[in-house]
Parts: C-alpha cells; structure tokens; sequence
C-alpha cells in the first residue's frame, strides 16, 4: 500500500496533514465511462452494445455493468435500473418491455465486480445515450379479418360476374350462329382460374 499525506502552508506555517496511512490504488478505482453505446430493435427484441476504454484486460473481464432506460419525453428520475449478470458489453431487453410507438433513450455505466475482492470500484459516469423505439408488426388477428373479409366480399362478387357472364353469353349465342358455344366455356374457365389464385393468395 502507500501513505498518501497533505502538506500546506497556512499562517505562515508550513503543515502535514496524514490523509490516508494506507492507501492501495487497486480498492479506489474509478473506470472511464463507456463508449460508442449503440441500438438495434427487432419485433421481439432490442439490443443495446457498448464498448470500454483504457480499460486493462484483466479488469474487462470482471466489469459489472448497469444499464438504465427510459421513455424519451421522461426525466431519467424514473427510468428503469438494470444491474447486468455478465460482464459482456451487450444487454437485450424484450419487446414486451417496450410500449409500442414510444422512443426510449438507453445508458449504461460500469464499475469492477462486487464479487471481486482484489479491486474495488465506484460506478463510472453514465455514458452518452442511445435512441431506439419498438419496432411492431401486423397483429395476426387483424391479418386473419382482414383475409376472411376479403373472402366473403368476393365470393358475392364472383356470382355476380358469373351470372354476368352467362346472361352475356346466352344474348350473344341468340345473335350469331358460328361457334357461340365455345365463347362462354373460354371465359367461365378463365375467370374460373383467376378466382382459384385469389383465394389462394388469401389464405
């Protein structure tokens, strides 16, 4: 350990003060914040990563972060404290977490493990901050309604076409006597054919 002492001059006199008869640098240690904090967010998911600097190796692999985030438009008073299980720059927090259409701001700081008994450190300084939302998907019910409404308005519309197309055909059979009976199968089997790709496209 060191003998960390205080000299000064006051009134004139030249004075030593012991501040601390024992000091070891490894128990007061304080880390440089994080950096380079960065986002991504999938609908089940988002990821927060990070990196550390002037950091020697064999403290980076007993580092204990803590992670804080918040609604955007809230003060930081209220965000949400997650103290992280590993010592690997990288959180994910789930999308159920997350209000959908919100923007949140993330930040983390980092100290050596309490698990640690050869160091010891205060939490650093919060680090810059990152900006992420949830990103949603189509809910499946709403995919569901949307597919079966579509059904039912076309099958209406697909007799409607069909009793159309055989009024027109008989009319024009009544007008020409060459080949009439061909027209009506052509077109019922074409527009046949194309309801039978709708309906799969739906389901």
């Amino acid at each position: 350990g060191y003998r960390v002492s205080l000299q000064g001059n006051f009134f004139g006199h030249n004075h030593t003060y012991m501040t601390f008869p024992e000091y070891n640098p490894r128990k007061h240690i304080k880390l440089d914040p994080p950096l380079d904090i960065q986002s991504n967010t999938t609908a089940s998911k988002c990821q927060i990563w990070w990196s550390v600097w002037n950091v020697p190796w064999y403290l980076a692999e007993i580092l204990q972060y803590e992670l804080q985030y918040k609604e955007y438009s809230m003060s930081w008073e209220v965000a949400l404290n997650k103290t992280l299980p590993s010592s690997l720059p990288q959180v994910e927090i789930e999308a159920t977490e997350l209000r959908s259409g919100i923007a949140y701001a993330a930040r983390v700081r980092c100290k050596v493990s309490e698990n640690e008994n050869s160091y010891h450190s205060q939490w650093s300084e919060w680090s810059q901050t990152t900006l992420f939302q949830r990103a949603d998907v189509p809910k499946f019910s709403e995919k569901i309604l949307n597919t079966k409404t579509m059904q039912f308005l076309l099958i209406p519309l697909s007799f409607g076409t069909l009793l159309y197309l055989f009024w027109s055909c008989k009319i024009s059979s009544r007008r020409q006597k060459a080949s009439p009976a061909l027209a009506f199968p052509r077109q019922l089997l074409s527009f046949s054919h194309s309801i039978v790709c709708t309906m799969g496209i739906l389901r």
